[in-house]
């Protein structure tokens, strides 16, 4: 076997062990395609710069932060034009960078639910699942006026309860079809090159903008992406005209 066809079954293999074990005991997803399809004539879902049902569009997204290397990266977002969807957690990072919250938002990018505290929801009571999202939800809103609408549960682990919780608090479950695993490295080259050997057309990439080797990454990301033909738009764009529904699990 090639080392190239190697490399893509690996890939492959560990994207369908990780759904796996993410969707234990739990509803299955539902793509950006199929929502998209699905949608009536008087769906409201908000377009970016392109209409995704045509386009070649990828949602590029960040989990963990804010932190120290946010502002570089928003930097750069607003240098190429490019939207983002941010899942953040609270304890450690919403309520220590209020100034950065804001800035996400103004900005104009998606402004999402990433818990309280990393915790593992499928390993929590219904109380404490409640209390690490309402909590972030909280505090966002008091920094930027709306809560957010979208959450990403720590390591994608979601079941039957978490879902129940989400839709109650109107959060819908947003999963991923790229990781660069950046969390296992430090190098900025591999991260991009992780990236763009899985991205297809309504991806959503996971990035962390708390570690080291990945804000660095994220300029050639985009560049390379967008040699492709690529267009850049927040989750929510990507499922437009349709609305993402609380509750519901979505996975490109």
């Amino acid at each position: 076997m090639s080392s190239s066809l190697w490399k893509r079954t690996a890939v492959a293999l560990t994207a369908a062990a990780s759904l796996a074990l993410t969707l234990g005991g739990c509803g299955s997803t539902v793509s950006p395609q199929e929502i998209r399809t699905e949608a009536g004539k008087g769906a409201k879902g908000k377009f970016g710069s392109v209409d995704c049902r045509r386009a070649k569009c990828v949602a590029l997204t960040f989990d963990a932060g804010p932190a120290k290397d946010t502002p570089r990266l928003l930097d750069t977002l607003k240098k190429e034009k490019v939207p983002a969807t941010f899942f953040l957690l609270g304890k450690n990072h919403v309520v220590k960078h209020p100034d950065l919250v804001r800035r996400i938002a103004d900005e104009g990018h998606e402004v999402a639910n990433h818990t309280w505290t990393h915790k593992i929801l499928t390993e929590r009571g219904p109380g404490e699942i409640r209390a690490e999202l309402a909590r972030t939800q909280n505090a966002i809103a008091e920094i930027t006026g709306r809560k957010p609408t979208l959450m990403r549960p720590p390591q994608g682990r979601t079941d039957d309860e978490v879902t129940k919780i989400c839709k109650e608090l109107g959060l819908s479950q947003i999963l991923w079809s790229v990781t660069a695993k950046d969390y296992t490295t430090t190098d900025s080259d591999l991260i991009k090159e992780r990236v763009l050997e899985q991205t297809e057309k309504d991806g959503i990439i996971l990035l962390h903008d708390i570690y080291k080797g990945t804000v660095p990454a994220v300029p050639g990301i985009i560049k390379s992406l967008k040699d492709k033909g690529y267009t850049f738009v927040t989750v929510p764009q990507l499922m437009a005209p349709a609305e993402p529904v609380p509750g519901e699990i979505y996975k490109p």
